[in-house]
C-alpha cells in the first residue's frame, strides 16, 4: 500500500489543521485506518483510528479535539484538529489498523506490529 499524507504546516496553539491521506495499492474499504504520529525524540505513536464501519477511538490526550473520517470512494482517510496544543507538534502518518475497538471511543490497542510501510508523513508544528 501506498500512502501520501498532507495537510500539515505550521499553527499558533489554539489553532486548527486538517490532514488528508490518500492510500492506493489497496482496497481502502477493507480495512480499519489509523493515524500515527512521532514527536522529536519519540516512538511513532497511534492517535485515533476508525474502523470499517466507522467507529472511531482516540487517545485519551486528543479525545474532543481530534476527529478522524474516511471515505471510501475516495480512498482518503482525514484527521480534523482543533484546539492545537504545542504537544502536538510531530510527524503525523496514517496507516492501516489492525487492532480493537472500544465502545467508549478510547484507542487502548497502541500496537504497531504488522505496519512495516509507512509513506511520507506530514509535518504539524504548533506554536505557543
Amino acid at each position: 500500500v501506498q500512502l501520501q499524507a498532507s495537510g500539515g504546516g505550521l499553527v499558533q496553539a489554539g489553532g486548527s489543521l486538517r490532514l488528508s491521506c490518500i492510500a492506493s495499492g489497496s482496497t481502502f474499504s477493507n480495512y480499519a485506518w489509523g493515524w500515527y504520529r512521532q514527536a522529536p525524540g519519540k516512538q511513532r505513536e497511534s492517535v485515533a483510528v476508525v474502523s470499517r464501519g466507522g467507529t472511531e477511538n482516540y487517545v485519551q490526550s486528543v479525545k474532543g479535539r481530534f476527529t478522524i473520517s474516511k471515505d471510501n470512494a475516495k480512498n482518503t482517510v482525514y484527521l480534523q484538529m482543533d484546539s492545537l496544543t504545542p504537544e502536538d507538534t510531530a510527524v503525523y502518518y496514517c496507516n492501516i489498523y489492525f487492532g480493537g475497538f472500544r465502545r467508549d471511543g478510547i484507542l487502548a490497542d497502541r500496537s504497531l506490529d504488522g505496519l512495516d510501510s509507512w509513506g511520507q508523513g506530514t509535518q504539524v508544528t504548533v506554536s505557543s
